[in-house]
């Protein structure tokens, strides 16, 4: 069952510790407010946070001392600092003791919701278990007992303790995420930091300052210094998603770095060391896209020393069972099914279908399913509305757009379907979103701007249609 995130706020002046409350409070999130530094460093050594919200000078203990003790003590606690333009130095400072990242004042309401999103993720990566092979595990879970999965808990267990880089491979939705935190879990690098970034999510003109840093003035809009998760990931763990999606450019300097074990911010002379341990993640075909010229055969060498292939789910269909009952119980008690079964012959049905988008794909289907059902026994008729939904009367791309709607409405009067024109209106919105997200190759900003929308409805509408970020972002041939 899921659980809000919970914020510590450590804020002297009311009137700021009153507004940011409210806006957390607004966006689900449960707030802990202490006035002081001293005062809110043992609240957060009393446990039960995700995110803490400091800022710079306050009575008792200033921000970058409190940076500095928390983190030492805390490892796996993200701390955001806020601070004023004329003392961003020092919140760079508190960067390099440990802060997940600063906010300089004024800051925008979106900027301070999406980094607490990120620093609770962060926080949810680094400090819930992943379990292996249990279905009724209540959280994340690598679920399944076939031969396959099997080889895959073993491979884990003896690579997890090993000082070495790990590749991840497999397709969209297989779970590639769960395999990067179960090795950082099982690891002797578990109580230092765990930092993910999505390749492919990121503006490939920001994802090498994302990754290495800068000093201010290395282009333009680089109004402060930036300490990249090169950087914050040091003596931890770095899990670069989708590595397949990184420009030519960005994939040299990254090989530099895993080379040398240094690195330098843009901008920047200095030579700084870091001691990081690299599992990158891909749904592409590197072996293709090295001869292509877009991969780096240099860099394929030093990411793959241990290479984790995850099965797609077709070729498990032994774990579908498992897998259905795990998702029913994790999502079932937040959409109002507490204790949900599901009938034998809803489960064979699952296990006949070819699932293209994987457990991903399961999963969204047991989420529609809990919601058709309603509290009552998921059956045949549910799995079958669900994916329905899902997929719709979807139109081959051979079929045009009329002679699609002539079938949605033959079948409604033939009595088959009572939602015509709801179906095709999600339908043609799922198309609209799932090619729109492919030609962007994954960046989510991207695709909204072409669209029209805020990236808000963007993020929105891939959850409402099962689609991830970086689902099919291969650029076109």
């Amino acid at each position: 069952m899921s659980t809000a995130t919970r914020v510590l706020l450590i804020e002297d002046d009311p009137g700021i510790t009153e507004t940011l409350q409210r806006i957390l409070t607004e966006e689900g999130h449960e707030v802990v407010v202490e006035r002081r530094g001293d005062e809110g460093f043992a609240r957060a050594a009393q446990g039960g946070l995700n995110v803490v919200i400091t800022d710079l000078r306050m009575p008792g203990l200033n921000g970058l001392e409190l940076v500095r003790q928390l983190h030492a003590s805390q490892p796996r606690l993200p701390i955001i600092l806020v601070t004023a333009f004329g003392t961003t130095e020092t919140a760079i400072e508190a960067t390099k003791f440990g802060a997940y990242d600063y906010l300089l004042k004024p800051f925008s309401v979106p900027h301070l919701l999406e980094l607490v999103r990120k620093a609770a993720d962060s926080n949810r990566f680094m400090s819930e278990p992943v379990v292996w092979g249990q279905p009724d595990a209540a959280r994340d879970a690598l679920v399944g007992q076939s031969p396959a999965m099997q080889a895959i808990y073993k491979e884990i267990g003896r690579v997890a303790p090993r000082p070495v880089n790990v590749l991840i491979r497999g397709e969209t939705g297989t779970g590639k995420e769960l395999i990067a935190r179960a090795l950082y879990q099982h690891s002797d690098r578990a109580n230092a930091p765990f930092i993910a970034i999505n390749c492919a999510a990121i503006p490939e003109t920001l994802l090498e300052s994302e990754l290495f840093g800068h000093e201010r003035g290395a282009f333009t809009g680089a109004e402060t210094r930036r300490i990249g998760r090169f950087e914050q990931a040091d003596h931890g763990t770095l899990f670069l998603d989708e590595i397949g999606d990184m420009t030519l450019g960005t994939q040299v300097k990254l090989t530099r770095v895993l080379q040398e074990k240094c690195l330098q911010r843009l901008g920047a002379k200095e030579t700084i060391p870091v001691d990081v341990r690299v599992v990158a993640a891909t749904h592409r075909d590197l072996e293709t896209a090295i001869r292509q010229k877009q991969f780096r055969q240099d860099l394929y060498y030093r990411l793959s020393v241990v290479v984790i292939a995850l099965p797609p789910l077709r070729e498990r269909r032994e774990d579908i069972p498992d897998l259905a009952r795990y998702f029913l119980r994790k999502h079932g008690p937040d959409l109002g099914n507490a204790h949900p079964s599901i009938h034998p012959e809803a489960v064979e049905f699952l296990q006949a279908q070819s699932w293209p988008g994987n457990v991903r794909e399961l999963e969204n289907i047991a989420r529609k399913a809990l919601l058709l059902a309603q509290s009552y026994t998921i059956n045949l008729d549910h799995v079958r509305a669900a994916l329905n939904k899902t997929a719709g009367l979807a139109s081959s791309p051979k079929q045009s757009v009329g002679e699609y709607v002539d079938e949605l409405l033959a079948a409604a009067r033939r009595g088959e379907l009572a939602d015509a024109h709801t179906r095709a209106l999600e339908t043609v919105e799922r198309e609209l979103f799932a090619r729109a997200i492919q030609q962007a190759h994954g960046n989510q900003a991207r695709a909204a701007r072409w669209l029209g929308i805020s990236r808000i409805t963007m993020k929105a509408k891939l959850v409402q249609f099962g689609l991830h970020p970086s689902q099919d972002s291969e650029p076109p041939a």
